[in-house]
């Protein structure tokens, strides 16, 4: 059975706040496969690296989808929900903070970027979680 992937937005709705994700791309942003379109995650060693790390620090993730847009259908390029809380006292988020950025702020790693979603935009699109929402999109579409 395929597994759902959810919306990150969805995810930010239903957990009831704010939710980080890591993407991965190309390493250049002039590449056609910067934001995935060529850009092959399922052998992407630095996506491999960083699951492992995710792991072996007991932090909980799953694949999550882009932003919905109800303008396009994006396909999946590997991106990661990281469920942990994005705040300075929590020790997890702190570790995975000081895992993928450089103290600067910079993303430490070339392909990967760190990402924060915050509830409030996300709700934007909580029209999204009304029944049959999608089925009708889906028709009009």
């Amino acid at each position: 059975m395929p597994m759902l992937i959810e919306h990150i937005d969805a995810i930010a709705r239903k957990k009831q706040r704010d939710v980080l994700y890591v993407t991965f791309h190309s390493k250049k942003p002039d590449d056609d496969d910067f934001w995935g379109g060529r850009h092959d995650w399922e052998d992407d060693p630095m996506r491999q690296t960083v699951c492992h790390w995710l792991t072996e620090h007991h932090i909980d993730w799953k694949p999550c989808a882009y932003v919905a847009d109800e303008n396009c259908i994006a396909p999946y390029h590997g991106q990661l929900y990281l469920d942990i809380p994005y705040d300075d006292h929590d020790p997890r988020y702190v570790q995975v903070r000081d895992y993928l950025e450089n103290p600067d702020g910079t993303m430490r790693f070339e392909t990967v970027s760190f990402w924060y979603l915050p509830l409030e935009k996300a709700m934007e699109n909580a029209h999204h979680d009304e029944p049959g929402f999608w089925e009708q999109w889906a028709k009009d579409f």
